[in-house]
């Protein structure tokens, strides 16, 4: 069925406690910022409202009040996600690579600066990590089509809709493949960050198969575990905004999403990160990059091309590197 070992997962889970708390302080943070700044937009464009002689101004004025305040936080997460992504999600991923290797890794807080250190050996600054995740995650957008999708395997007459469909739920799948070529990247302790994505890229394209079979599994379980957390969140959001003005029950959907998506943010994703890296790195081991593959993915996808160069840029362009060896 599936090929991760969901109790490790779990035991490597338990063991990086101090970046699992620290996900909940950032993305739970990230939560209380938007349910402040939600709450205290109603309420200012609530009492802005009744200046208004429309009888329904305050009601509208809080609406529209929340939705400028949750817009803002939302811009405000926007820009600070290369820090999260660098300090945040790369450490956390540089500690889950060293345990499923069997390497020994601190623990408590020392945890936390072991991992900035990793990261930062391989990635000096923020920025460089964030383009390498940006130029992933365009690259792998073209390994459904090149691996024939559903569509190749079904060619019935009246199946489109459901082709589609399930075309659909396997991009869905392929949300943390940036996340296990990162964690590649720090495996074989890269100098050449461009390169060796480019590698990592290579490498799952050609064992796609057995990944995105994986990454559905994993998938839908995930889609289960959050859609029971959205139901359970809906109580507190609820119990939120009783306090606030108006009737703007409307608001408790949108904010138990919020928790949910904090509470996936916080153990779902790295739990999902560590069973597809499991898979990933035992699938890929004794093999090379393919340059057939290379080659289609070159033709297919402009984000690898642009990747390929700054691989190429990072030599000198005088010639194609191999940034470390698989293992």
């Amino acid at each position: 069925m599936w090929d991760f070992d969901i109790g490790r997962s779990v035991s490597i889970m338990m063991r990086t406690w101090p970046f699992i708390v620290f996900r909940m302080i950032v993305y739970f943070g990230i939560t209380l910022a938007y349910i402040v700044a939600t709450g205290t937009g109603a309420s200012v464009g609530y009492g802005v409202g009744h200046i208004s002689t429309d009888p329904d101004g305050p009601m509208s004025f809080a609406l529209w009040g929340g939705v400028v305040g949750f817009g803002v936080v939302s811009i405000a997460v926007y820009w600070i996600r290369e820090y999260i992504l660098y300090v945040v999600k790369a450490g956390h991923i540089a500690v889950m690579v060293h345990l499923i290797d069997g390497r020994d890794v601190p623990d408590g807080q020392n945890q936390i600066a072991y991992a900035r250190k990793v990261v930062t050996e391989r990635f000096a600054e923020a920025n460089i990590l964030f383009v390498v995740d940006q130029l992933v995650k365009g690259a792998i957008r073209a390994i459904t089509g090149l691996l024939g999708g559903i569509a190749a395997f079904l060619p019935i007459p009246g199946l489109s809709g459901l082709v589609s469909f399930i075309n659909t739920v396997i991009r869905l799948s392929l949300t943390y493949v940036d996340e296990i070529i990162l964690g590649y990247n720090i495996r074989i302790n890269s100098s050449s960050p461009f390169e060796t994505a480019r590698q990592g890229v290579v490498l799952y394209a050609q064992n796609g198969k057995t990944m995105v079979k994986n990454a559905v599994w994993l998938a839908v379980i995930m889609w289960g575990v959050s859609f029971v957390i959205f139901l359970l969140m809906l109580a507190p959001a609820g119990a939120i905004l009783f306090i606030m003005p108006g009737q703007l029950a409307g608001w408790a959907f949108v904010l138990a999403i919020v928790f949910a998506w904090a509470f996936k943010a916080a153990f779902i994703e790295p739990f999902a990160i560590a069973c597809l890296m499991q898979v990933y790195f035992k699938t890929i081991a004794g093999q090379v990059p393919d340059p057939a593959w290379d080659i289609r993915l070159a033709e297919a996808s402009s984000k690898f091309r642009e990747l390929k160069d700054k691989a190429l840029a990072s030599f000198g362009g005088s010639r194609w590197g191999t940034a470390g060896a698989t293992r």
